[in-house]
Order: structure tokens, then sequence, then C-alpha cells
């Protein structure tokens, strides 16, 4: 699984839909394989899901109905070939027990299961799946990111988030993109260890925190126990207390957007 991260603006949902066929570049080219996806839309769609960031559902229509619906759009015109795929991929996304319920009785969490099912149609050679665990409750995320694993290990997926925690728990290589740029690619553990013994960590109290931020590159700043917990990035070591701790993706993704001079809001 492919990790885009990225803060909101950055560019991802841009991208996804140039990938999906969705939307004109203003220049530059695209491959699938050996397909050109600017030129060979038709052939590019019959090979790629997609879920978007927002989609809608009729919410009167069963899960099963739509799903069925949708595998029609997609080409599956045999009944019972459509039957057994629509109802693999209910059993698939642990939605077969809410196969006839409507879509508008679904919790935030199912309906994004449901549009993994729909993203699944047909057997795709690659999926995208754009900013999926946004407003899920903790229960619903991983429960979805579990099922996005499973995915991962028979199909290409391109996850796009601003969450790093979705990078760090699921993908193998990632990349950075913060105005239109990629700023960083690799691997989650390639990434992190270009800051190693870079990463200094120390408790202060919040009203020191203007003056540790005036003295030092602060990465990231969380609170403890009611004690603010500072990351400072250092080729050696600041003194005054700070730790050597071991940098982490939060880590990477901060201090790469700062380096191309991002604004980031560390607190």
């Amino acid at each position: 699984m492919f990790g885009l991260l990225g803060p909101n603006g950055a560019g991802k949902s841009t991208l996804m839909r140039t990938i999906a066929t969705l939307q004109e570049p203003d220049s530059g080219t695209i491959a699938l394989g050996e397909l050109d996806v600017l030129r060979e839309k038709e052939e590019v769609r019959r090979r790629l899901g997609y879920l978007p960031q927002d989609f809608g559902v009729y919410p009167g229509v069963t899960a099963r109905a739509m799903l069925d619906h949708l595998a029609v759009l997609k080409g599956l015109v045999a009944r019972g070939e459509r039957r057994d795929a629509v109802e693999a991929l209910l059993h698939q996304t642990n939605l077969w027990d809410a196969r006839d319920r409507k879509l508008g009785t679904f919790s935030g969490g199912m309906r994004q299961r449901f549009g993994i099912a729909q993203a699944l149609l047909g057997d795709p050679e690659l999926i995208i799946v754009d900013e999926p665990t946004a407003g899920l409750d903790p229960a619903e995320r991983m429960r979805f990111l579990n099922l996005l694993s499973e995915i991962g290990e028979n199909v290409v997926v391109i996850l796009s988030t601003h969450i790093v925690e979705d990078v760090s728990d699921l993908c193998t290589r990632m990349a950075v993109l913060s105005r239109g740029e990629v700023l960083l690619t690799g691997t989650p553990r390639q990434a992190m260890e270009r800051l190693r013994g870079k990463v200094w960590a120390k408790e202060v109290a919040r009203s020191a925190l203007p003056e540790v931020e005036a003295e030092h590159r602060v990465i990231s700043t969380h609170l403890r126990a009611g004690r603010t917990v500072v990351h400072v990035h250092g080729e050696a070591d600041p003194g005054e207390g700070f730790e050597p701790v071991e940098a982490d993706l939060k880590d990477v993704y901060f201090t790469t957007l700062q380096a191309r001079g991002r604004e980031v809001t560390v607190a």
C-alpha cells in the first residue's frame, strides 16, 4: 500500500481525481502500467476502483440493491456473475448482515466500507482511497484500516490522507505532498532513519514554550500529565535537559513541511 500524506490543500484530492480520470491536469503525464491514463481513460476506468473523500448514495436504497446497480455500471451484466460478486463483497466488507438495510441508516464507518465494496467491483488492479478515515470514530477507523490492510495484500492501494497514523499503520511506501509538490518519497522506515539522532524531547511548562520556540527548531508539542512535551530538531545535543528520542513518522512529516517553509501547527 502506498500512502500519500499531506496537509489539507496540498493537492492530494486533485491528484487522486486526476489518476481516476475525473479531472484534467494542467500538464504532465500519468501511466498505469503500459496505459496512458490521460489518453486511454475508458480502459483505465476498467482497471481501477475509486473511493473519493465525499461520495453520495441513494439513502432509500439498500446496500445490496445499490451494489448490484453499480455492478451493472461497472460492466457485470450477467445476473449470476453479478450476484456472486455482490454477495462476496458484502461478506468481505462485513456488511452481509446489513445487506438489506437502507444506506441512509448506515454509520460513517459502514458507509466507508460500502465505498470500498463498490471500489472493488470488477476486480481492479489499483484502488484509490481519498481521506477515508476522516470523521470516523476510533473503533470504526480501526475496523476500516484492518479492511484496507487485507485488501492491500492482493491489490495495489493508493491511500491519500492527512492523518500520519494512517500511513504509519498501513503503508510500505509513502510520499509527502505539499502545495502540489512531492517533498519526500520512500518507505516510512527510511524516512524515520533520516532523522536518527536528530530528534530531542523535553517536558516544559506551557509558559516556557515561547522561549523554547525562539531558541530551537520545534517539531511538535503535546500534553502529557499536565506538562508540555516538546520535540525539537537538531544536528547536535541542544542541552538544557533535552533527551534523544527515536524519530517517528510525525517527526518526519513536520520537519519535511517545515524545511520547505510550510507553516505547520505543532500543538
